[in-house]
This record gives C-alpha cells, structure tokens and sequence, in this order.
C-alpha cells in the first residue's frame, strides 16, 4: 500500500516513506489548557486521529508512535487562574485550572472517538529540555541573552554557511513579509523586529523555573520552544510528521523548524508537514462577538460525538469546512442507518474502495462516498471500514438507547401507541391509526411502515 499525504513545505504530495517503518513518528500540536475547546480545535483531534488509525493499519499498532503534547503554562492560563481562583496563590490556581480544563479536553475528545496518542506530554515537565535546546542555541550563535530574555534570531539562521533550511521557507514568507504580516513584539532589546523569544523572566507569583545559564533570575519558556522540546525527547531531532492547524504554520510550525534545525545541525525537523484548513459555522467566521462560537462540549449535549466526527470528515481535511444544522442533521441521519445495518454484525477487513481514498492525502469524502456503496453489498466490510474510521464505538441497542435517553422518549409507551395503532389498522380504522401516528411525531417519533412490519426511530 503506497500512502501519499500533502506536505506543506514542498507544496506538494509526496509518498510517504518512513525513516524507519518500525518506527513511525509523529508529532501534532495539543490544547493550551484553559478553557472548552471549540469545535474548530476538534478538526486536527479528528484528523490525525484518522492518520493515526491509517498508519497503525499500513504498520502494525506496535510500530507507530503519536505525540499530541499539552501546553500547561500560558498567559491566557495565568488570567484564568486569577480570574477563577483568586484567593489562591496563582501557581496552586494554575494547577487547579490546567487539571480541570485538561480533563474536560479529554472526556470531549474521548465522546469524538478519538484514540488517545502514544504519548501526551506537559509542557511543565518538559523544562530541562527546553533550557538544554536554548543553550545549544546560544552557544551556536543563532540566540542572544538581552535583558534576562533569551531571543532567537532569523537573521542569524539564514546567515549561517550550512545545510540549515532557510528560515520562512515553510510559510513561503521572506523575513520583510513575516513583519509585515505578524504582530511583532517591540522591545528595545531585540536586536531585529523578526526575532522571537525562547526564555522570558516571570513576573511575581507567576510559574518560574531556574533559566539557562547566563541568566540569574527565573523565568519560563516562550510559546515555540516548547514542543521543539517535546518533540525532540519523544521523537528525536528528526522524525516523519509533524501536524497541525493552517493557522500554526507561521509563526508557531516556522519557528519550531528554526529550534530544532540550528540547535542539532538538521537539514529537516520533519519530513512531512501536515495542516488542515480553518473551520467557519454557517458561512462565517467563528467567533465569540458574532455569537457563533460552539465549544466541543456544548455540541455534545445535543449530538452524539461521531455525529460530530462524521460531520467533520464529509470535508477533505485541506478544505475550509462550513459547519451547518442541516450537515449535521444529515450525519446524524446517516450513522443512524449505519448503526442499524451495521454495529452488531462482525467485522469483516476494511475494504479497499474506502483505504484506497484514504491513502490519497486521506481523502475521506471518497472514503465515505465508499461506505455508502458497501450500504447494499458487503456489510461485513462496511462493519470493519466504519471501525477503521473510528465509527460503531456501541451496539446499534446503546446508540438507539442514547438516542432515546436524550429525547426523552419512553420506549414501552411508544411500544404500547404502536400496538394499538396496529389494532386499527387491521379493523381499518385509518382515522385512529392516523391519529396515533401524528401522536408520535409530535413525540419525536418516525415510524416507517413495510411487508416486513413496522419499525420506529427518534426523529433527527
């Protein structure tokens, strides 16, 4: 089987080759923990949770390693902390924070099938890494000591007479343009507007650590440094793909390749690099002000989570994604039937007409399109497909139950309206039996009438 994913350095797709098929690696930016996540962080979760299940079917389970690391020290997490605890002493607020938001991220996640990763760093417990990455880089001459920062300069990348990348080659950006188009932090110790900072000092009662030498005070790390660092102590200076949002490309995914390469001499950080594209809800883009923006969590109250899975793969991972009631309506819909068909049958091995799309830079609308045609043909295959895809986690029993559970619907007095409706049937009172089928839509059930007898399901 010949895999072949997009990469966005070269701007092309490649056939993936592994460093070592034994050892499959890869790495994809996780959550900053302080908050629901929403729907649009869901996308990477599902995606590469897709290319996680893919390389683990091509390789073998035991041969594929996937890291998706936890930021666990952020501003963002410092306002939380003192905005919900603030009668705690901000590093005890911190944990409190980080450990709950962590394990609200993990139940969502969980609900959208999504394996848990081989590992699943902190950042916290990553800080020798980083000051050890730090130190290569300023003893390199790529990193500079300025007023207890420590600053990584790009300049000082791309003047280098080696091998190294040249820094903006991911993000097809020169240096002016990087300028021009990011908000650029104005310090008077920088000595150019493009460089960025590894090693910051804390502020009082913020988390602190001992800094890399030549500087006394305690600081903690800068935002980029962090999962150079992960990666390096998971996967090494050098492994096969590293994952993530469009939105991380530049400067987050740009400024990693920068760490790494100078700090080990490295021509590549990772041979594949892989981002899907940005996620709007009804045509616009999600945001807090508009009144648009859904937390994971939220979507989970009213929908199953493959319901939101489905949902998500209908659009190639590439593509912009337009979330909609009525797509999601059609999803629930369609793994309704899928379930009904299919849950409680034995998995058969997943057909080559749904992997085959999948190994094209995983093209999971075909894919789906695949499953639709195996509807009629090979349930067994469509069984053993849908589980590869992360679909059928219950018995169509469970998924009927929940559905019921979540509308309310008592299925013993549905069972008992059915009866009598078939009562009048039979004495052809079509009145009564019309009456008792509007009774149960205005329930919330559908019921479908055929040779074989009548069946009922809760309205989507």
């Amino acid at each position: 089987m010949e895999l072949r994913l997009y990469d966005t350095l070269s701007r092309e797709k490649r056939t993936f080759v592994p460093l070592d098929p034994n050892n499959v690696r890869m790495y994809v930016c996780g959550p900053t923990v302080y908050d629901f996540a929403h729907i649009g962080n869901a996308r990477p979760v599902i995606v590469f949770d897709v290319l996680f299940r893919l390389l683990r079917h091509i390789y073998g389970e035991a041969h594929v390693k996937y890291v998706r690391n936890i930021t666990d020290v952020d501003d963002k997490i410092n306002d939380r902390a003192a905005r919900d605890f603030p009668g705690l002493p901000l590093n005890e607020a911190i944990r409190k924070v980080t450990e709950q938001t962590g394990r609200q991220f993990h139940a969502d996640v969980d609900a959208l099938g999504a394996l848990r990763p081989s590992v699943e760093p902190r950042a916290t417990e990553h800080i020798g890494e980083m000051r050890e990455i730090i130190e290569k880089l300023v003893a390199g001459g790529f990193a500079y000591v300025a007023e207890d920062h420590v600053l990584f300069s790009p300049q000082a990348m791309n003047a280098a007479n080696s091998a190294l990348p040249r820094y903006g080659a991911l993000s097809k950006r020169s240096l002016d343009e990087m300028i021009a188009g990011a908000r650029v932090d104005v310090a008077p110790y920088k000595r150019d507007a493009t460089d960025f900072v590894l090693w910051k000092p804390s502020k009082p009662g913020e988390p602190s650590w001992p800094s890399p030498s030549g500087i006394k005070a305690e600081g903690r790390p800068g935002w980029h440094i962090e999962c150079s660092a992960m990666a390096w102590k998971h996967l090494g200076e050098h492994f096969d793909i590293h994952g993530g949002g469009i939105d991380l490309v530049f400067p987050h995914h740009e400024n990693e390749v920068a760490q790494t390469c100078c700090a080990f001499h490295r021509e590549r950080m990772a041979n594949y690099w892989m981002h899907n594209g940005f996620l709007q809800v009804e045509s616009e883009k999600m945001s807090k002000s508009l009144g648009n923006f859904i937390t994971i969590h939220e979507l989970l109250r009213d929908w199953p989570g493959e319901v939101l899975r489905l949902n998500m793969l209908k659009t190639h991972y590439r593509s912009p994604i337009d979330w909609t009631m009525k797509s999601l309506e059609e999803s629930a819909k369609t793994l309704d039937d899928w379930y009904r068909v299919a849950a409680d049958v034995a998995p058969g091995e997943p057909a080559a007409s749904v992997v085959e799309p999948l190994l094209d830079d995983l093209n999971t609308p075909q894919a789906i399109a695949a499953l639709h045609g195996l509807r009629g043909n090979d349930i067994a295959s469509l069984a053993g497909s849908l589980r590869l895809l992360g679909f059928l986690s219950e018995s169509a029993a469970q998924w009927e139950g929940r559905k019921q559970q979540a509308s309310g619907v008592d299925a013993k007095e549905v069972e008992r309206l059915l009866a009598e409706r078939t009562a009048a049937r039979s004495r052809k009172d079509f009145g009564e039996s019309d009456r008792i089928r509007d009774l149960l839509a205005a329930m919330g059930v559908t019921i479908k009438d055929s040779k074989e007898g009548t069946t009922w399901e809760i309205a989507r």
